[in-house]
């Protein structure tokens, strides 16, 4: 990545949507810009889990805001992460398609894992460079991260259905604070995160690490009354607790350092925090100065250098985890690669980073495709597609998982699944190239493909194969298994057409 470059990270959180811009700087993300609005989309969700009406335009009317500070931005340079709320809410389509319209960039749902392990990664980046292992936690909304690490690695992951905005929802609906109220919710808290006990032992880590919004702004208020700063302690949570019943309403509290916005959250996000503390045997929680935001950015710089993206290491993980065929693998990626790139052979040198872009996208299918084989060969592009769809991959965006999985889905089969994914024509070309790279190497061997010739026209949505009539008597198997495709693509969007020429 050069020297200069502006990067922006988007957080769509369950309490706040958050933007950072920072200018990379050899190695290093220095600020340039930082946006906070509180959105509290997490209280919007209706007994059905789904956004309200009004949660839902707080939110366009936020990204609105974000859209105008990084208009001229490449889509490289931002990247926008959604987290609980919006992994709970079952109308989430609906509020991403026109947010991601109004933003200009797209917007990915991640997996809670991998909020916790952008977190460690926003963490570490920003502490001084040791091998100290590490316990990071992050108190959101509508959920609770948890991680352990060493370095810039995290080793645990967990997320959990805790947090400031829905404990204060449940445990302090009308706002009054109470001993008892506060009781209900630590306990509450303690009973979703015991199973954390065993994966987090106090004897695992040698300092704990508290990141964004309700550890920020209570150690904000500890600090203002004379407690250590950037420090929480058990006797500093109790001293505010005290505090919290004195003043009996969240309306009525008094204490410097709290701030408007998170004063309706504040009752909540205490209990949670308290009850943590004391589950985990934390003595004194220590304020990070990096969070999510500064994760996502760290992430970008890396993904430009495809030998640190967590994404192609996920990948690998997973395909020694069911056993695929790595060998078959590489070779259906090479071929289809080539395949994709003879579809954009026209195309300007502004579209060589969609083309590489789309090059990964696609090999990772390639290496995948057969992972559904581990349950069963009877209908395995569906096994792996459900695969897709339901794992933690580190580095992957729910969205971006479940288009690999579609591409998965679609290497056989019908095409009338896939009817609305192939108006879009870069994934049809990625589907065709991957079908057709199938088929040349169905014999799980390098296929003649240099002697084919491909053309591509983009405006009438069609693509031809040439062949010589002595390619097909060589490999007459594959003629057949391309005539037979061309028949699959004569309904879709697109057409595929294989011709012979003697």
């Amino acid at each position: 990545m050069k020297h200069g470059t502006l990067l922006a990270a988007i957080d769509l959180g369950s309490n706040s949507f958050r933007l950072e811009i920072g200018r990379y700087d050899h190695g290093q993300i220095q600020r340039v810009a930082y946006l906070k609005e509180t959105v509290r989309q997490g209280n919007g969700l209706d007994e059905n889990r789904n956004l309200t009406d009004e949660a839902m335009q707080r939110g366009w009317d936020c990204l609105a805001r974000f859209a105008e500070r990084v208009s001229g931005f490449k889509k490289s340079q931002v990247r926008a992460v959604a987290t609980q709320t919006l992994r709970e809410a079952k109308n989430r389509d609906v509020f991403l398609k026109k947010g991601c319209e109004i933003l200009g960039f797209p917007i990915e749902v991640i997996a809670g894992t991998e909020e916790a392990r952008l977190i460690y990664q926003g963490v570490a980046h920003m502490l001084p460079s040791n091998q100290d292992h590490r316990l990071v936690i992050d108190i959101g909304g509508r959920s609770t991260e948890l991680v352990l690490g060493q370095g810039l690695e995290a080793t645990k992951t967990a997320s959990f259905r805790v947090g400031s905005v829905a404990w204060s929802m449940k445990y302090f609906p009308t706002s009054e604070f109470t001993e008892q109220a506060f009781y209900r919710a630590e306990i509450a808290t303690q009973a979703v995160l015991e199973e954390a006990l065993s994966t987090y032992p106090r004897h695992a880590w040698s300092k704990a690490y508290g990141a964004s919004g309700t550890v920020g702004a209570v150690a904000d208020i500890l600090a203002l009354a004379g407690f250590p700063e950037r420090q929480i302690t058990l006797d500093g949570l109790d001293w505010l607790v005290k505090c919290l019943v004195r003043a009996g309403h969240a309306s009525k509290v008094q204490l410097e350092g709290l701030k408007e916005d998170r004063r309706a959250v504040i009752g909540g996000g205490v209990s949670v925090l308290r009850a943590l503390m004391t589950l985990l045997k934390i003595d004194t929680l220590h304020v990070a100065q990096g969070a999510l935001r500064h994760g996502v950015l760290f992430e970008m710089v890396e993904r430009e250098d495809h030998n640190t993206d967590t994404r192609d290491l996920s990948i690998q993980r997973l395909a020694v985890k069911f056993a695929v065929d790595s060998a078959q693998g590489q070779r259906v990626g090479r071929v289809a690669a080539h395949l994709l790139q003879h579809m954009y052979v026209e195309a300007q040198n502004s579209e060589a980073e969609t083309l590489e872009r789309l090059c990964r996208k696609l090999s990772w299918a390639a290496q995948l495709h057969e992972v559904g084989v581990a349950i069963s060969h009877s209908d395995y592009h569906k096994h792996g597609s459900y695969i897709l769809d339901n794992a933690d991959l580190l580095g992957f965006g729910m969205p971006e998982l479940h288009r690999l999985g579609l591409l998965i889905l679609g290497q056989r089969g019908k095409l009338k699944k896939l009817e609305d994914e192939l108006q879009d024509d870069e994934f049809a070309k990625m589907l065709m190239a991957l079908r057709v790279s199938l088929i040349l190497c169905h014999a799980r061997k390098d296929p003649a493909y240099q002697a084919l010739r491909l053309n591509c026209d983009t405006h009438k949505r069609r693509i031809h194969l040439h062949a010589h009539e002595s390619w097909t008597q060589e490999f007459p198997q594959s003629a057949h298994l391309l005539k037979q495709e061309s028949t699959a693509w004569a309904k879709a969007p697109w057409s595929f057409e294989f011709v012979t020429k003697p």
